[in-house]
């Protein structure tokens, strides 16, 4: 604000400061031109009669004898500009040639300001004629150097007065712009700390004008997220419990539907309803209690030093029989090097089991899913390539937001994209989602290499 507003009055005061100066410019030089110019037409008048009827010698003598200079140094030049005599007592000289000369070479008087051997001057020039015949110029000539003191000491005064009043201007820009925006400030951070999960964060409102309302307002809106918050994590712990109570018994109805008295179309039939509907309400369980802990910065990772494709091989294998069932094929390139790094082996393992079975949801028969691990630099790259549906772009930026479907069909949560973009996040690492709808999908995963201490030079002995 400080800034813009002094923008504004630099721009002012050079607009002022500048017409202020043309005015003055104006004045004195436009005075100096003028009073010359006057000066050399009412010579003219009195005495251009008299110069016209006499000859080149005569002219010389009566310039000398009637017409007197004062502060003005007065030429008598030829017709073609080359000075005859001043009243200085200086003969000849090279040909003028300035636009007053000019001008009364042609008949007319003429005016000219400029610097002649080195002074800067004014001249005004006459004609002086015999008829309509030019015989001769007088030229009066003037120091400009007074004048330019003037003008100089008029200009740096008002550049100076320009330079006070921006500076006296900035220095109140800068103390209202304290005034007003230090509460502002204070806000944001206030709402940064609050957008980043310090819910305890309140404002403090300083006064009782509309700052001082957006602060109440803020902290009011705080304590409704934060009783939302807590709603949220309620339902999240309350529905994880519920669900897992109906799971005991699920299975054990799935042990006794094993038994020889039922019918043995109805019993299969049974156990595969139970044995889906309890693989999908075990993952949902699952998925609310890692989410609310992951939210809660309660999860603890139980790190070690592995190697990242052991487990990217165990869950390939693990999940590729399903490629019979699916009719899609699961194919795995892996490094020849290990991929050592500092994490949690069974998270890790969540991560690719939960990519891969998306994978198999979004792949239609037919298609294929390539993983690969590989180094790049100092990081360990995963990749999970499909050749599934793929996803819209408008979806793309916000399939890793918690409890985000898309317009999906496809049962669960919306909470695993989540879930494993908070655990890669833990292990220090990334992921990153590339897709191209009815192309398929790649999800890209980097996590730091360990980096193992150097070991210390022993001296050798000779």
């Amino acid at each position: 604000m400080a800034w813009s507003y002094l923008i504004l009055i630099v721009l002012v005061s050079g607009l002022l400061g500048s017409i202020f100066i043309a005015l003055i410019w104006n004045y004195y030089y436009g005075s100096a031109t003028s009073a010359v110019s006057r000066r050399a037409e009412s010579d003219l008048a009195v005495h251009g009669r008299m110069m016209g009827m006499q000859m080149a010698r005569e002219r010389v003598v009566y310039m000398m004898g009637n017409l007197k200079g004062d502060s003005y140094r007065i030429q008598l030049l030829d017709p073609n500009g080359k000075p005859v005599m001043d009243t200085d007592g200086q003969a000849g000289g090279d040909p003028v040639h300035t636009l007053d000369v000019e001008a009364a070479m042609g008949g007319k008087s003429g005016t000219w300001r400029g610097s002649e051997n080195g002074k800067h001057i004014v001249a005004a020039t006459v004609p002086v004629q015999s008829g309509q015949l030019v015989v001769g110029l007088v030229r009066y000539t003037a120091s400009l150097e007074r004048i330019d003191d003037v003008v100089a000491r008029i200009i740096g005064l008002t550049l100076l007065t320009a330079a006070a009043v921006v500076l006296l201007f900035l220095g109140v820009s800068l103390w209202m712009a304290k005034r007003i925006v230090k509460p502002i400030r204070e806000l944001t951070f206030a709402a940064r700390q609050m957008a980043d999960g310090d819910w305890q964060r309140r404002a403090v409102p300083r006064s009782a004008d509309e700052i001082g309302q957006l602060a109440e307002t803020l902290n009011t809106l705080a304590a409704q997220l934060t009783r939302r918050e807590q709603l949220k994590n309620d339902f999240i712990s309350s529905i994880s419990h519920e669900l897992r109570t109906p799971l005991t018994s699920i299975k054990g109805w799935s042990e006794t539907l094993a038994g020889d008295e039922t019918d043995r179309e109805e019993l299969e039939m049974g156990l595969a309803v139970i044995s889906q509907e309890t693989e999908r309400l075990h993952g949902l369980v699952e998925d609310l209690l890692d989410f609310s802990k992951l939210y809660d910065r309660s999860i603890e990772l139980h790190p070690d030093l592995l190697d990242l494709n052991q487990p990217v091989k165990e869950t390939v294998k693990q999940l590729g029989v399903r490629q019979e069932a699916t009719g899609v094929l699961l194919h795995a390139s892996v490094a020849s090097e290990p991929l050592m790094v500092h994490g949690d082996v069974n998270r890790l393992k969540q991560v690719f089991i939960n990519l891969i079975d998306n994978a198999y949801k979004f792949t239609p028969r037919g298609g294929s899913i390539r993983v690969t691990t590989g180094a790049v630099g100092h990081e360990a790259v995963i990749t999970i390539a499909d050749t599934g549906t793929g996803i819209a772009p408008d979806h793309l930026p916000h399939v890793t937001d918690k409890f985000y479907k898309g317009d999906s069909a496809k049962q669960g949560s919306g909470l695993g994209l989540a879930i494993c973009h908070e655990i890669i996040v833990l292990h220090g690492g990334s992921m990153a989602l590339v897709s191209e709808l009815g192309a398929g999908t790649i999800v890209t995963i980097r996590i730091p290499l360990y980096r193992f201490p150097a070991e210390p030079e022993t001296a050798g002995g000779g």
